[in-house]
This record gives C-alpha cells, sequence and structure tokens, in this order.
C-alpha cells in the first residue's frame, strides 16, 4: 500500500492561482495523500475558489481567525498531517503530476529522509520565464547554513524517521529555511535533478525587496530563529549573500522561451 504524503499549503489572496494549485496535486500519479490547505484569513475569494475542491476527502480546509503569516499556517498543517512524507505546496505554485512518485522512489532508492527536486519558474499568466533552479547533490548541515539551497515547493521529508515537532520560526521571510536548518540536524538533504514543480514569480513578490531588506531578514533569520549572538548574526549573513551569489552562477539556469 501507498504511504500517506501530507501536503501542506498556506493560503493568503491567491484565488487567481489556487485552483491551479489544488489540480496539480488532485493530478498527482500517487493517489494517496491529504492536502492541508491553511488559510490566513484571506480577504478575497480564497475561500470560495477552494471551496469546490473539498467534495474530495483528502483535502482539508483550516481558516485562521486573523492574519497571522505563512509560518503559522505552515505550522498548523504540519500539527494536522497524518502522512509518513510531507510535502509542500503554496497555493500559487504548480506539481508535474509525478512529482510525488518520483521523489518517494528517489527517496526510498538512496535510502535518504530528506530531499528537494529542480524547479522552473512561470509567470503570473502561468507562462515559463526561462529560468531553471537546480542545486548541491548533496547538504549536509554546515552546507545547510551555507545558503537556502531547496525550494520550498519541492522539499520533501520522512516524517518518521525526522521525527515529529518540526515547527518554522515565526518569523515573515525565511521560515521555511528555518524548517531546512532544524531538519539537517537530524538528515542530509540529497538532491532529485529533475524539474517537478513550477514557482510562481509574482510581482510585488517579498523575493523583489531591495537588498538591504533581504539582508535585514538574513540576519533575523540566525539571531532570532536560530538564536545566535550578533556577531555569529552577521557573519551567517554575509556567508548566505555570498553562496546566493554562488547559487546564481552554477545553480540558476536562463533558457529562451517560446
Amino acid at each position: 500500500m501507498e504511504e500517506l504524503v501530507s501536503i501542506i499549503m498556506p493560503s493568503y489572496n491567491t484565488d487567481k492561482f489556487i485552483p491551479q494549485s489544488i489540480e496539480s496535486v488532485l493530478n498527482q500519479t500517487y493517489a494517496n495523500w491529504e492536502l492541508l490547505i491553511v488559510d490566513d484569513f484571506s480577504s478575497d475569494e480564497t475561500v470560495q475558489a477552494v471551496h469546490p475542491f473539498l467534495t474530495d476527502k483528502r483535502i482539508r480546509f483550516y481558516r485562521g481567525s486573523r492574519n497571522q503569516g505563512a509560518a503559522i499556517c505552515r505550522n498548523k498543517g504540519l500539527r494536522e498531517a497524518k502522512g509518513k512524507w510531507i510535502a509542500f505546496l503554496d497555493s500559487d505554485d504548480i506539481w508535474m503530476p509525478d512529482k510525488l512518485e518520483k521523489q518517494i522512489a528517489f527517496m526510498k532508492s538512496r535510502g535518504c529522509h530528506f530531499s528537494y527536486t529542480a524547479y522552473e519558474e512561470i509567470d503570473e499568466a502561468s507562462m515559463p520565464t526561462g529560468i531553471h533552479v537546480g542545486g548541491p547533490k548533496h547538504i549536509n548541515r554546515y552546507l545547510m547554513r551555507a545558503y537556502c539551497w531547496p525550494g520550498c515547493l519541492t522539499v520533501m521529508y520522512d516524517n518518521n524517521a525526522i521525527g515529529e515537532g518540526i515547527q518554522a520560526a515565526d518569523i515573515k521571510k525565511n521560515n521555511d529555511y528555518a524548517m531546512w536548518l532544524k531538519i539537517s540536524r537530524r538528515a542530509d538533504c540529497f538532491f532529485l535533478n529533475e524539474t517537478l514543480a513550477k514557482y510562481r514569480k509574482r510581482s510585488g513578490s517579498i523575493s523583489d525587496h531591495n537588498w538591504l531588506k533581504l539582508i535585514l531578514w538574513h540576519y533575523k533569520l540566525f539571531r532570532i530563529a536560530e538564536n545566535q549572538g550578533v556577531l555569529i548574526s552577521g557573519v551567517s549573513t554575509l556567508q548566505n549573500i555570498f553562496f546566493g551569489c554562488i547559487k546564481k552562477i552554477f545553480y540558476v539556469k536562463k533558457y529562451e522561451t517560446e
């Protein structure tokens, strides 16, 4: 029997995109999953967009009483998860139909408990931008501290092996990275070199903010989520900036689109 996969999907004001994200889960060749959608008190039509999908008993929907951020939503989903495997999909991103099947097979064949895959970038109209993102084949704890190599929409881990209790730090940016740092203390992360997901690049997203804000968010990650001192947090932030440049040089590829 296929082992259960728990898919964590936080949502906030994505009524235009969340149906496509849910459809990409419904289209998976691996059928034994539960989709836990946790809405962060959306002010648009996200709730109405999700409602038609709730006839599928594998989909559970939770709605917060106020806006608290993606980390709180992910943590709610993680607490409700029942699966052996934990996977993440934001409510504007998309999976390829064989994503779960291939990633579980890869992890079982390697005997690993923590993995990620390559992904491509799409725009708000779901058209490819030509950007493909990969990463190192093997990420140990020290390399994970150097930079956040995995895209959240590609990560999967074995909940039985890693152990329950993994929660995202309540910080606005990098809360997913804070989770990978926690997991990397318990297991190395391995790369499946196949493009199995599509990341939607949206105007006005957090990643579009200026360098000063990005540096500040990296600093807060190490200072608050990792509870490091001021000096170590500063050094870790500089290290992240350096390895971010390395990632763009070696692992981010630009192809011509039709």
